[in-house]
């Protein structure tokens, strides 16, 4: 019996949808990847609209989890909340961003208040929630270009605005008006019209679409290339939007802040680089942002609200930004990945040159993200800094993974960031691999490591019984000293380290710690001991009041 088409959107088409578009982007992820070069030749934009699909799919599943069997199923509005929100939460680079507010916007109309708890929506209801994503998305945008997924996502409104019908007719004009805009973007855009392609970010929006069709209509629309002309195409009145040499680092981060705090921040992050791209809503964003000084656009997230989930890549010497000439899927030599604890070690180590991944307390990166990582990276050889002893297991299994996808991966067993500050100083991408790994980790070894925090309850340590609110000196990863005073306290930890010899003192102070207590010790050292150095940095909310290295 042939399948009757499904001509409405409900729960369970939105769930359809979702599995749909995802098995679709990974089989052209690749391909995806290979034609990004537009807003910077980084060759990633099919691997991030995949994992922004997947965090919304996910979602989508665990809605439906959380209904026992045999009970009603989530309603649209909980579906495509779902959708949203795991999208917004998951979303990865600019497309990928572009993307997570598409979907909001669609869940804008189709999920508002006033829609109801309706069951299922019409053509008149997806027509309307189309149109309010294209416009979300561009409004999201801080300079919007024409010939980019913003320019496809708005022609597959205006095609669903002429169409008649149910949801299924106008899945199907959505998507082909995208298609054909698709096709278009080369002769809009100079660097695709020079490079031989169609936008990248659009062509993955018309995979998302062409899910859509089938979920809808339960058939599948024919796949064929959409890479464009494989000759450069003249593009007389195209806008060049060309800016080589551009920013060095790409900034994301999820942001709880209010719309004011938000709105200050867009013309701050506006100041400081380009692809500026603010999404969500509703107390929690996901910023994006292509910039020079990564600490400066991390800095200005914090004065706005709570950033966290903060992602720092180093775009690779042979990243093009917008206009240049190098093959979009050259891949660095070297890179270095590490996780850190804090937004100012993020801005740190991602001005070394490191892609980072933030590990904040309670929220441990899990392999696959480090693995994502090291893809970000995108060099043939990469050194792995975990900077956590607990993160050894998670670390080797993201390093394999890598491994088995062709990258040469050493894993630096660092048990603390001031380690890897250590190993990152003495790292030079000129040497051969296995130097360069021999010297880093001698240097992360030859560090002695410590932290002072507070107690959150009493228990047994190796140094007695503390009480909550102690404040706790490790040394080495074991407690050491139990004071009642984080200056008393980091002055013996720090006369303990220095008993056996060192020449630099590292200071990370966390930003609960008082505004003294770097002075106190650069003094105590400054006073006690001859010859030696201190450096002190910033960490930001990073867990611990204060991390000590001594090297």
């Amino acid at each position: 019996m042939a399948q009757v088409p499904q001509t409405f959107l409900d729960a369970l088409a939105v769930r359809t949808w979702c599995g749909l578009a995802l098995r679709a982007l990974g089989r052209v992820r690749e391909e995806i990847d290979a034609i990004n070069v537009y807003p910077v030749a980084d060759g990633d934009t099919g691997t991030n609209l995949y994992l922004t699909a997947e965090s919304a799919a996910t979602a989508v599943e665990a809605v439906f989890a959380g209904y026992e069997q045999g009970a009603d199923g989530p309603s649209l509005a909980d579906a495509l909340r779902a959708m949203a929100h795991g999208a917004l939460i998951g979303a990865r680079g600019n497309s990928g961003t572009i993307l997570a507010q598409l979907l909001r916007g669609m869940a804008q109309v189709l999920a508002a208040p006033e829609a109801g708890d309706t069951p299922h929506t019409d053509g008149t209801g997806l027509r309307l929630a189309l149109r309010r994503a294209a416009d979300a998305a561009r409004e999201a945008v801080a300079h919007p270009v024409e010939g980019t997924v913003l320019t496809v996502a708005s022609a597959a409104a205006d095609a669903a605005d002429g169409a008649e019908g149910d949801c299924g007719r106008v899945a199907v004009a959505a998507y082909e008006g995208a298609r054909a805009a698709l096709a278009a973007t080369p002769g809009q855009l100079a660097v695709l019209g020079r490079a031989g392609v169609v936008d990248a970010g659009g062509r993955g929006l018309v995979t998302v679409l062409a899910a859509l069709v089938e979920a809808l209509t339960g058939k599948a629309v024919p796949e064929e290339p959409h890479t464009g002309p494989t000759e450069p195409v003249a593009c007389a009145d195209a806008p060049e939007h060309t800016e080589e040499g551009g920013p060095a680092y790409e900034v994301i981060y999820l942001l709880e802040a209010d719309d004011a705090a938000v709105a200050r921040l867009r013309e701050r992050l506006d100041t400081l680089g380009d692809s500026l791209v603010v999404v969500g809503g509703d107390g929690l964003w996901n910023v994006h942002v292509h910039v020079d000084d990564a600490g400066a656009a991390v800095e200005a997230g914090i004065e706005a609200g709570r950033p966290y989930r903060i992602r720092i890549t180093h775009f690779a010497a042979g990243d093009v930004h917008t206009g240049g000439q190098r093959p979009p899927r050259e891949r660095a030599q070297r890179a270095v990945v590490a996780v850190v604890p804090g937004e100012g070690l993020a801005g740190l180590y991602a001005e070394a040159g490191a892609t980072t991944v933030l590990a904040r307390p309670g929220e441990p990166p899990a392999s696959g993200e480090l693995a994502q990582a090291l893809r970000r990276a995108h060099a043939r050889e990469v050194v792995l800094l975990p900077n956590d002893a607990e993160l050894r297991h998670t670390a080797a299994a993201a390093a394999e993974q890598a491994r088995a996808e062709g990258v040469r991966v050493a894993l630096i067993p660092t048990r603390s960031a001031v380690q890897g500050i250590a190993a990152l100083a003495v790292h030079e991408p000129e040497r051969r691999f296995d130097e360069d790994v021999v010297q880093m980790t001698s240097a992360a070894g030859a560090t002695r490591y410590a932290e002072v925090l507070v107690a959150e309850r009493q228990s047994w340590t190796t140094a007695g019984i503390c009480q909550a609110g102690d404040v706790l000196g490790l040394i080495d990863g074991d407690v050491a000293v139990i004071g009642r005073d984080l200056t008393g306290t980091a002055e013996t930890v720090l006369d303990r380290m220095l008993q056996a010899g060192g020449e630099l003192v590292t200071l990370v102070v966390g930003d609960e710690a008082p505004e003294t207590v770097a002075d106190r010790l650069e003094a105590r050292v400054r006073e006690s001991y001859l010859a030696v150095d201190t450096v002190v940095y910033r960490g930001g909310r990073q867990g611990s009041l204060l991390l000590i290295g001594v090297e």
